[in-house]
């Protein structure tokens, strides 16, 4: 190669890797939260309340959940790693912006909370929060989700204040390997949870959904 030449494939190799770094450095969209406002009031609102607080046990609330975790599931259900005709309807028209959207503005908005609604349960869902269960191998639910229940935003949800009936649902998703179970291994946290539901009793399933109702 002569030296023109070698200087030619320098100055080119430079370009690229201004370019990349360029690109790397370029900021991410701010999110749409006006656009995401409108979604939630217009479609999320059927199940999910217009400000993520949910008036059905069934559905989950969305209110003061991360951000980032709410756009990884949104991402689940539209590439069907986790399986709900009615959500994966709803995903699959948003944009990876949309979602991400979304996920910002139900972070932003004030959790009203859930409430245990059998006490008898509590203290049993007390213990397993706190320490689990070590004969079984069921770890402490607080070691994810925080002793709080707020969880860690971008891998493990809030569960504190959330509806008991849709905590105890999924649990059972997991345990039966209808979530958390994919074969291609993508959805790694979930897997985590289908391992440890697995090792659950219904009862332990059932205290631990009181418990984190009552958490704020």
């Amino acid at each position: 190669m002569t030296r023109n030449r070698l200087c030619a494939a320098i100055a080119v190799a430079l370009l690229y890797a201004a370019a990349a770094s360029a690109q790397e450095a370029a900021p991410a969209a701010a999110p749409d939260l006006k656009k995401a406002q409108q979604t939630a009031t217009t479609v999320c609102a059927a199940c999910h309340g217009a400000d993520g607080n949910s008036s059905v046990p069934a559905n989950p609330n969305l209110a003061a959940q991360g951000a980032d975790y709410i756009t990884l599931q949104l991402e689940h259900f539209k590439a069907g790693l986790r399986e709900n005709a009615i959500m994966q309807a709803m995903a699959a028209p948003l944009s990876g912006a949309d979602m991400t959207s979304l996920g910002v503005y139900f972070s932003k908005q004030t959790l009203k909370g859930a409430a245990a609604t059998n006490i008898d349960l509590v203290k049993a869902g007390q213990h397993l929060w706190r320490g689990g269960n070590q004969e079984t191998g069921v770890p402490a639910c607080a070691a994810c989700h925080s002793p709080d229940g707020a969880g860690v935003p971008k891998n493990y949800p809030r569960l504190g204040g959330q509806h008991a009936a849709y905590v105890l649902t999924q649990l059972k998703a997991f345990k039966a390997g209808t979530r958390g179970n994919d074969k291609a291994g993508k959805d790694v946290n979930g897997h985590v949870m289908f391992t440890i539901a697995s090792r659950m009793t219904d009862a332990e399933m059932q205290a631990v959904a009181q418990y984190a109702a009552g958490l704020r």
